[in-house]
């Protein structure tokens, strides 16, 4: 290609040299120029030829200034640092992959010349510091996305560098999933308000695997923290951002090993196997659990609406013990409201308007008597005076009558004409479940979209198959303890048998008139032999514990109590299961987060480290000591959100070679 580039080259000043020509010679000219055009136009052409091998190869260091591991360098005038490579390079996400050390207040700019990196650095130099600019993974070559792992640059100025490393991982405390992205950074100042006042001496970033590396660190005793730096100030100041700290203090020190590289004539044959001295550093074993504190936020009444004309709502900043008291000023409020709370708590307030009277007012006037966080943080009682307008306007009579009249020509089109006339009736609506296929453990339920006035469970009937005839079941009729609006039946099932469960129409009234219709709902217990368990003994915990059976995407099935070292699981369906077990402190029944304040770590979680297959009429026994594995090794691959990035790069390049 290079020749014939060459060859056209001199063509071309030939051309450019001979006088102008007219006729015949400046037609036979034609050809040979078009295929100059063309044959210049493929050479300038930048394209990959296809087919050929894919190009998994990432840039490779040539040279720098300063040098790698300059000493003295301490000219203020020329803080640009500029990394040359083999081949044209980019950079994937600079901001959050390259890390500097120590850390810098001022942003530096961070670009790519072609085949050069350059770190312009806006802080002045330190006397006598070691710097390192980390820059993970960003590094990649142009064309195919190959990149440079864990490649790092340090000089120094003063007249030594400082090579001591720190490393370890980062986990979610609460679903050991690996953290990506959060700052890892070390305190000589070994005082707990280091963290929260005083930029970090050291830092690193974590990895798609949560593990992390802090380089050019010298010699001494400090305090290591994880950080999610949402503002960018090296210290904990924001009560959102997510946290790390240690209770153990971080000697560095380092030692000559020995390792062994083995060489391989093909992918099945050893050729040999050498052995190459290398520093250990240490420790390289540093775990960290991160957690985000949990917020106690002022009490106040965020906003009050009134989406229909028959229901409004109040909604507070966080949850209280005590109802707020509400006064009508245009309206009795006594025995006025069905009161819900959607969440479970008492932030957030549905109010039903019983009386049609009332709720067919545009607007409701009223005194809203709360606890409100005051100036001191202390909750007193504050009164609002509020106007709540419905947004939608009740339907009157003549608007109900014409709607059903409506819906009643649209009924007699679709029918045919041999079917009698359709009447219609709006029912309660209500919501039935009674799968076709019951667990044995199972219960049916209705759910309705509004508080319901009045049932008769005379009205309710559940049956059981015996033989061919049908025989009357006993059974318990409650209203849901977290949900108003939804109700279980419960009753003694037997296995394999057959069951119906009925509701006569009208049986139930809804808050505003409306009744039921009738319902028939058939279904059949499973089997014993169509389930199986799984059996846990556990080693290892300490003080209170709960287990929680895990499907395969990591979220809660079931949740027992750990006692004498066993968690059982009964009546499973056959499928695939994770178990989490918590270390529950202070024995609430659930997971808990930590306080830096109180230097209080979150409640410790282990994982069983392999996802249990679990078959119809199988029993699975299962030892499991906590302490076996270390927490980065014991959750499964396959319940992982977090997967590595390079396992993701190489898919990318298999799809894309199979593809081609």
């Amino acid at each position: 290609m290079a020749r014939i580039f060459r060859d056209n080259a001199y063509f071309c000043s030939m051309l450019q040299k001979r006088p102008y020509c007219r006729g015949r010679r400046w037609m036979r000219g034609l050809p040979a120029v078009a295929l100059v055009a063309a044959v210049l136009w493929s050479c300038a052409s930048v394209g990959r030829i296809e087919g050929g091998p894919y190009d998994e190869t990432p840039p490779r260091f040539v040279r720098s200034t300063p040098e790698p591991g300059a000493l003295n360098y301490n000219n203020e005038k020329r803080k640009r640092i500029s990394i040359e490579f083999d081949e044209y390079i980019v950079l994937e996400g600079a901001n959050e992959k390259v890390v500097i050390s120590p850390p810098q207040i001022q942003q530096p700019e961070i670009k790519t010349v072609g085949k050069r990196v350059q770190v312009t650095l806006e802080d002045s130099l330190k006397p006598n510091t070691t710097y390192t600019i980390d820059f993970s993974d960003a590094i990649q070559d142009n064309n195919e996305g190959n990149p440079l792992y864990g490649f790092a640059f340090t000089f120094s100025t003063g007249s030594q560098i400082d090579s001591m490393v720190v490393s370890g991982t980062v986990l979610n405390a609460a679903d050991l999933e690996p953290v990506k992205g959060i700052l890892v950074g070390l305190h000589a100042n070994l005082e707990d308000s280091a963290f929260t006042a005083l930029p970090f001496d050291r830092v690193g970033r974590t990895d798609s695997r949560g593990q992390f590396s802090i380089r050019g660190v010298a010699p001494g005793r400090y305090r290591i923290y994880g950080l999610m730096d949402g503002d960018q100030n090296y210290y904990f100041s924001q009560p959102t951002e997510q946290l790390a700290f240690s209770d153990s203090l971080v000697i560095p020190s380092m030692e000559p090993a020995v390792r062994q590289d083995t060489m391989w004539i093909d992918s099945l044959t050893i050729d040999t196997i050498v052995e190459r001295g290398y520093t250990h550093f240490m420790p390289d074993d540093v775990m960290l659990c991160a957690f985000k504190e949990r917020i106690t936020r002022a009490q106040r009444l965020a906003r009050s609406e009134r989406p229909k004309y028959n229901e409004f709502y109040f909604y507070f900043t966080a949850p209280a013990d005590t109802l707020p008291t509400l006064r009508g000023l245009n309206f009795d409020e006594r025995d006025a409201f069905i009161i819900e709370k959607p969440t479970g708590r008492i932030d957030t307030l549905h109010y039903w308007i019983k009386d049609s009277l009332l709720y067919v007012q545009d607007t409701l006037k009223m005194s809203l008597t709360y606890l409100y966080t005051d100036t001191l943080n202390q909750l007193v009682p504050r009164t609002d005076t509020l106007r709540l307008v419905s947004k939608v306007k009740p339907k009157t009579e003549e608007e109900k009558a014409k709607e059903r009249e409506e819906k009643e020509k649209e009924r007699k089109k679709r029918r045919k004409k041999d079917e009698p006339e359709p009447v219609y009736t709006e029912f309660l609506p209500m919501d039935v479940y009674a799968p076709g296929t019951m667990d044995i453990y199972d219960y049916l339920t209705l759910t309705f979209q509004e508080p319901v006035a009045s049932i008769d469970t005379a009205a309710m009937h559940l049956q059981q198959k015996v033989d061919t005839l049908w025989h009357d079941v006993a059974f318990d009729f409650q209203q849901d303890s977290t949900d108003l609006k939804k109700y279980n039946i419960f009753a003694d099932w037997e296995w394999g048998e057959s069951y119906a469960f009925s509701i006569d129409s009208t049986a139930i009234h809804g808050l505003y008139g409306l009744f039921t219709d009738k319902v028939k709902k058939e279904f059949k217990v499973k089997n014993p032999e169509e389930y199986g368990q799984i059996f846990f003994n556990v080693t290892g915990t300490v003080g209170p514990c709960f287990v929680e059976l895990l499907d395969g995407q990591d979220k809660v099935l079931r949740t027992v109590k750990l006692v004498d070292g066993k968690a059982d699981f009964y009546y499973l369906n056959p499928g695939k299961y994770g178990a989490r077990l918590v270390e529950d402190t202070n024995d609430n029944g659930e997971w808990d987060t930590g306080l830096y304040a109180e230097k209080r770590q979150p409640e410790r979680v282990y994982y069983y480290p392999q996802v249990l297959e679990l078959k119809a009429n199988f029993d699975l026994l299962q030892d499991w000591n906590v302490l076996q594995l270390p927490l980065d090794k014991q959750k499964p691959n396959e319940l992982k959100k977090q997967k590595p990035d390079e396992d993701k790069k190489k898919n990318r390049n298999r799809n894309s070679s199979n593809s081609r």
